[in-house]
């Protein structure tokens, strides 16, 4: 979770790569971001464990930004509010359901 303008978004990565805060800045029109600490916004997410958080935050009144890499894939996998519990799902049927900004967040590393 990043704080963009102060207000608590939800940015959906690929796993192996890392956010570009310019990158997320420019698309959000904010050079006010920070990475959120976990514990901070955890009571958010009452019905989750601490690191399970489903990329749903448009169900948490939060703004959902995803990478554009997501968007070659066919299918989107995700912790579904437990560390041991896991969710596949059509990226289509995802992107159908969260309505995200979508955009370049990361760079070649």
């Amino acid at each position: 979770m990043e704080y963009i303008k102060g207000i608590l978004a939800m940015v959906v990565l690929p796993a192996s790569r890392q956010l570009d805060f310019e990158l997320l800045g420019a698309m959000a029109g904010s050079r006010e971001i920070h990475l959120g600490d976990e514990r901070e916004f955890a009571n958010l997410f009452p019905d989750c464990e601490l690191g399970a958080m489903p990329p749903f935050g448009n169900l948490y009144g939060m703004e959902v930004f995803v990478d554009a890499e997501l968007e070659e894939d066919d299918e989107i996998a995700f912790n579904a509010g437990a560390l041991t519990e896991l969710v596949r799902l059509s990226y289509a049927d995802y992107r159908m359901l969260v309505h995200p900004r979508v955009g370049k967040l990361t760079r070649s590393l």
